[in-house]
């Protein structure tokens, strides 16, 4: 049985990367390694040091390194628009649009039977708890216009509806079938503004 060399553990490690295969992930190990060591020694620390350092926010579920984010605990915020998105990247790309002043919930995922993602893996219990604590009106569903994200819309509207709480969702700024991250500000700023009731 051959051993598994050093070379291969880090290559196998870089194809954990989204849209990382084979070949590129065993051009990048060849690449820190013969061209760019000190880079490689950088981004080891750095990721052992966000694996030690960053965890969820008690309250809005993104990456922090505090137990409550600077968002959560931001005065200026409207505590009573709560908007719920799919990764802490839709949650920035929001931000950059400067259109929407209220907290978030990161669902980290979305719903996806098909790949045996549940409820119970996007963390719904917590955002119900977050969304009926008293002091939110309405919830602006922010996940991305794909089957997955228009399901997984569709499911927590009809979760908070049910609780008597006002649902908006994004407007179709947004195109069918893209995601958040990777779609300009611009558009996603006159989506959030243009935001309907489900």
């Amino acid at each position: 049985m051959k051993s598994t060399s050093n070379l291969d553990v880090l290559t196998e490690a870089l194809r954990r990367l989204p849209g990382v295969g084979p070949k590129s992930a065993q051009r990048m190990a060849f690449h820190l390694l013969q061209h760019d060591r000190d880079g490689a020694a950088l981004l080891g620390r750095a990721l052992l040091q966000a694996v030690e350092h960053v965890r969820h926010c008690t309250l809005c579920n993104t990456f922090t390194e505090t137990a409550v984010c600077e968002t959560c605990l931001d005065p200026e915020r409207d505590p009573s628009l709560l908007c719920v998105v799919e990764t802490p990247a839709d949650q920035l790309m929001i931000e950059q649009t400067l259109t929407f002043k209220g907290l978030y919930f990161v669902l980290m995922g979305r719903l996806s039977p098909l790949d045996g993602i549940g409820p119970k893996d996007i963390h719904l219990e917590k955002l119900i708890a977050r969304a009926t604590d008293g002091v939110v009106s309405e919830v602006v569903l922010a996940t991305n216009f794909t089957n997955e994200g228009e399901a997984t819309a569709h499911y927590i509207s009809e979760m908070l509806k049910a609780r008597g709480l006002q649902v908006s969702r994004l407007a179709r700024g947004v195109p069918v079938g893209g995601e958040l991250e990777y779609v300009d500000a611009g558009t996603i700023a006159r989506a959030m503004l243009d935001r309907r009731s489900t």
